[in-house]
């Protein structure tokens, strides 16, 4: 039998939903309108831009992202044609690649960065005060290691 949410469970899930959807589009848009670039660049080439400097594994990247390999082969794959990222097979292992910043790849970062931080402060922590952003924190790390939980075991 269906266990359903409550009144205030569906209102706080609602809301999650819809901050997130919020702040994806809008922050694309600022990224997209500003750099040239999208918000899944942008998590690529933060995650390559503050990694080792040899660069990441594609399943390390992947994983980091806690992304679908397809989606993260195909994003690859874009960001490789615009010259942001470049691939090189891994030597110790025929199936995988590396992948690194290109100097394109590393302007780009570097000149979002800035920016993007100036926006997730004002659409997110200036609406906060310091005891909330620690809540925050809380709450999305509970959560996050709850997922990770249930998605390793299966099961709540």
């Amino acid at each position: 039998m269906t266990k359903w949410l409550s009144t205030e469970q569906q209102q706080a899930w609602r809301g999650l939903m819809h901050l997130t959807s919020q702040l994806q589009t809008v922050l694309g848009r600022q990224l997209q309108d500003d750099y040239g670039i999208s918000l899944a660049d942008y998590e690529v080439l933060g995650r390559l831009h503050d990694g080792p400097g040899d660069g990441l594994r594609a399943r390390d990247l992947g994983a980091t992202l806690g992304w679908e390999q397809s989606r993260l082969s195909h994003q690859l794959s874009r960001m490789q044609r615009r010259g942001l990222v470049e691939r090189e097979e891994c030597l110790t292992d025929r199936r995988g690649a590396t992948f690194r910043l290109t100097p394109a790849g590393r302007t780009a970062i570097e000149e979002a960065a800035p920016g993007h931080v100036e926006a997730v402060r004002t659409m997110v922590f200036d609406a906060l005060s310091a005891e909330q952003v620690t809540h925050l924190a809380e709450l999305t790390g509970r959560l996050v290691s709850h997922l990770t939980d249930v998605d390793r075991t299966g099961q709540s």
